[in-house]
């Protein structure tokens, strides 16, 4: 596998408003996507950021540490292309949310879920009109049809940006119903982080952390941090 990665060759990255959005200049060059489309995103706060991850590179370009450019470019070369099966695969997890999944015992986790994911759910029924059944362990809980499209419904609402942002804040979670709360400002993203990891957190309790277990979440929490910022960058 090749080691190569692109030089740094602009003095400046500049974000600009452009017809049908804003887009970043590297000098006077526009960004383009791996794909080779034009990079036009929705707000100047997010032509900024990506600006501001441009500047930041040195001697050779480095995407790990381009999060908001990343998120740019899957929404247009990955979501614009493909929007109705990224909206049917994340409506999906509302039929198999996390916060649904009770364990069986003991009754110190039973009680950390209950305090944790009710309140969501409630936060669902009242907020979104979407009662939720929850079910112990991990066989399939059915799900009342009007609900699921309800939810399909809200993950239909966003455009190729937030559709981006909500994939990641969905797949890392495991809950449709987290990350709408956390797109409507109606739980702090460090607290949705913390609600989609009660079962991992309380079996680190009882028997310790792997080191390589810890690299991973950290990893993924940064992931989902990043998608709830690039969320709110996206909304206009």
């Amino acid at each position: 596998m090749s080691d190569w990665k692109p030089k740094r060759f602009w003095k400046a990255a500049t974000a600009t408003e452009i017809e049908g959005g804003f887009t970043v200049l590297l000098d006077d060059r526009t960004v383009r996507t791996p794909a080779k489309a034009q990079l036009t995103v929705p707000t100047m706060a997010m032509a900024e950021a990506i600006a501001t991850e441009w500047d930041a590179q040195e001697k050779l370009l480095d995407p790990a540490t381009m999060p908001v450019t990343r998120g740019a470019n899957a929404a247009i070369d990955k979501v614009r292309a493909q929007r109705p099966e990224v909206i049917a695969l994340l409506a999906e997890y509302g039929d198999s949310d996390l916060l649904c999944y009770r364990a069986a015992g003991p009754e110190e986790l039973l009680a950390k879920q209950a305090e944790g994911w009710d309140p969501m759910l409630e936060w669902a029924a009242n907020t979104l009109g979407v009662r939720l059944s929850v079910g112990e362990g991990v066989m399939h809980v059915t799900q009342d049809p009007a609900a699921l499209q309800i939810l399909a419904d809200e993950v239909a609402t966003f455009d190729d940006f937030a559709l981006a942002a909500a994939h990641d804040l969905i797949s890392i979670s495991g809950s449709l119903i987290l990350a709408l709360a956390v797109t409507k400002s109606a739980i702090p993203v460090d607290d949705a982080w913390l609600l989609s990891r009660i079962d991992e957190h309380w079996q680190i309790a009882q028997w310790g952390e792997d080191e390589e277990a810890a690299a991973t979440e950290s990893s993924k929490r940064d992931a989902f941090v990043a998608a709830a910022r690039f969320y709110q960058l996206s909304v206009k």
